[in-house]
């Protein structure tokens, strides 16, 4: 069995390029299903997709990483070589030392950040639902899992973490002399948008609103925080009323144009907007940000913010390297054993049971078609205890009688170690 991934991060592509390539949640399952029937083998397969990495990690007889590559790239609109110029492509061991990178908050932009597990939890979930993870890569994900714990458990690796929400605060503070003088427009009601409102509440802003595209999960945010409800199609007449803005949809197109922004400042007498757009594809059009009265940030543009205190935790991931260590070569020993050509035998031990069960069953259906003819119940059992230890002895004794004098020999010695081991 091969294991290997193919990706692209914030590390080796810009932010427009991954938003070529983001799903939605409800986009993974129809999106592993197109995967792998365009392959002729249909790999185990999962994709993790968040606004910092877009991941397809795959499991199969054979490696498939070129006809993955092209699919990806066909997917996203580009072509297969500027997909490879920006990816990175790995297999077996460091397929599986990178998911538990992951999963661990080591290959995260906020070093250390918790909220990448709970993604990856939901994405193999995803390919479960999906019919898309069998059990190498249910072996891998749980291991994951196990090793993030550990890393949590028993280092500080995310003990000085300041969040992408934490770090839109601490800029919306440098650019507005109190924070309770603003007021703040969040568009959107996921998992980001609730973080970044329960940052900003905590600051107390003059009033605070959420616009979403479902009013009834807009209604749900807004009520655990106080605010008011838009609908998000009323963020071009209403958005000068707002001196921060913060976004973060699953939209593929923008929702805040730049005449939009234009005509809120104009209304506003130019007084400052700060806005940060937390999506990948953007919510807001990247014109903006050329606008002089406009503070504009996206995630990468949060990068530098949140790598404060990482120095304080560079000792926690060399604690951390060291538990994915032990955890890479305990899943690589598991991968073996499923490998004959690796000298596994876990092959042989399912070949072995299912054989025992199909001599079971054979000799069970006998026995109910004597007890059916009235057979005494004591003969029919015996029938069935010499049945099943002739079959299970068959193969054994034929060997035994096989074969020249040094043959029968280590055969003798390989069936005494077997059979006749003594009760320790």
């Amino acid at each position: 069995m091969s294991v290997w991934a193919l990706g692209i991060n914030h590390h080796t592509a810009p932010l427009d390029l991954r938003g070529r390539f983001a799903f939605a949640l409800d986009q993974i399952q129809p999106t592993l299903h197109g995967y792998r029937s365009s392959l002729a083998r249909q790999p185990e397969a999962t994709l993790l997709s968040t606004c910092n990495r877009t991941e397809l990690y795959a499991a199969g007889e054979q490696s498939a990483v070129e006809p993955t590559l092209e699919w990806l790239a066909q997917t996203g609109g580009v072509s297969t070589h500027v997909l490879k110029d920006h990816a990175y492509i790995l297999r077996e061991g460091e397929a599986a030392r990178h998911a538990f990178r992951v999963a661990s908050g080591l290959d995260s932009m906020v070093l250390g950040e918790a909220q990448i597990l709970g993604q990856m939890k939901d994405a193999v979930r995803a390919a479960d639902e999906a019919g898309a993870l069998g059990t190498t890569l249910h072996q891998l994900f749980q291991r994951s899992f196990a090793v993030a714990k550990q890393v949590r458990t028993s280092t500080e690796i995310g003990a000085h973490s300041i969040s992408m929400t934490a770090a839109a605060v601490r800029l919306a503070s440098q650019l507005f002399e109190d924070l309770k003088d603003i007021k703040v427009l969040f568009v959107g009601a996921g998992e980001m948008i609730e973080l970044a409102a329960t940052h900003f509440a905590a600051k107390t802003p003059k009033s605070m609103a959420i616009a979403n595209r479902t009013l009834e999960r807009g209604e749900a945010l807004a009520g655990r925080f106080g605010a008011q409800v838009l609908r998000l199609a009323d963020i071009p007449e209403r958005l000068h009323e707002f001196d921060a803005v913060v976004s973060c949809t699953a939209s593929t197109l923008p929702i805040i144009g730049l005449g939009a922004v234009e005509r809120a400042l104009k209304k506003r007498k130019h007084r400052p907007m700060f806005m940060v757009d937390l999506a990948v594809p953007r919510d807001i059009e990247i014109e903006v940000k050329g606008l002089s009265d406009v503070y504009l940030y996206t995630v990468d543009d949060l990068a530098s913010v949140v790598q404060t205190g990482k120095e304080n935790r560079q000792a926690a991931v060399a604690q951390a390297e060291a538990i994915i260590d032990a955890g890479v070569l305990s899943f690589m020993h598991w991968l073996d054993q499923r490998d004959p050509a690796k000298g596994g035998v876990v092959p042989l031990i399912q070949q072995i049971n299912a054989q025992a069960d199909a001599w079971r069953a054979a000799e069970l259906a006998r026995a109910k078609k004597l007890l059916a003819r009235g057979e005494p119940v004591e003969a029919v059992l015996e029938a069935l205890s010499k049945g099943l230890t002739q079959k299970m002895l068959h193969g054994t004794l034929a060997e035994l009688h096989a074969g020249d004098a040094e043959t029968r020999a280590a055969t003798a010695q390989t069936v005494s170690r077997l059979f006749l081991r003594e009760k320790s």
